[in-house]
């Protein structure tokens, strides 16, 4: 019994090595062989662009890209949920900030701790007016033209809607764009044309009724 045991043991044990025997053996060669090789990307790109050259392909996607940059330029993106004034009104909009952390010096000395309220019209007056209108308007940039010209302090023009480039080139001057509309939400511009200047410690938003 127990020579029964040991011998179905060591068939066991066994068994595993004779099937990688087995599967190891030469089958001879079934079909051609290759050399494995890596192929460099950098000339796989390097070709193609060469025959994009060669076939006009290249300069006619420099002349697609460049003309879509330029096209981004001269007609950037609206400010979304900008609407004409139908209602002239006054807001006032409050620059106080509240520091949410302590600020301290460069030897860890505080300076001003969290809580501290920091209006810049405590230290700084505005010596200018910010103008904002959509350019596509025509009655907004004839308004946004006479508003310049009367203005007692200097104004700076903003367009929320329009071509900034197409009005330079009009008006020989420079002509800003509120990008992605940082400075309309920072003064809750909702209406166009709209005039921000300073009152007291706060900014003052006039929304213009100009028909």
């Amino acid at each position: 019994m127990l020579k029964r045991i040991f011998f179905t043991a060591a068939f066991i044990i066994f068994l595993p090595y004779c099937c990688t025997v087995i599967h190891a053996e030469d089958l001879g060669v079934i079909g051609p062989t290759y050399e494995i090789t890596e192929t460099d990307l950098t000339e796989v790109i390097l070709g193609g662009l060469k025959q994009m050259q060669a076939n006009g392909q290249l300069a006619q996607l420099e002349r697609k890209y460049k003309n879509s940059v330029i096209h981004g330029i001269e007609n950037p993106k609206p400010v979304p949920g900008i609407r004409v004034t139908e209602t002239a009104r006054t807001f006032y909009v409050d620059p106080t900030y509240v520091l949410d952390r302590d600020i301290t010096d460069g030897h860890g000395r505080l300076l001003y701790p969290v809580g501290t309220t920091v209006n810049p019209f405590d230290y700084e007056r505005m010596s200018k007016a910010f103008l904002f209108f959509d350019e596509s308007d025509p009655q907004q940039v004839a308004f946004a033209k006479r508003f310049i010209a009367t203005s007692k302090i200097l104004v700076k023009p903003i367009l929320l809607a329009g071509e900034p480039f197409n009005l330079m080139r009009k008006w020989k001057k420079r002509v800003y764009f509120d990008q992605m509309g940082v400075l309309a939400k920072k003064f809750s511009i909702s209406r166009t044309p709209s005039v921000v200047t300073q009152e007291g410690r706060n900014f003052r938003v006039d929304e213009i009724k100009i028909n």
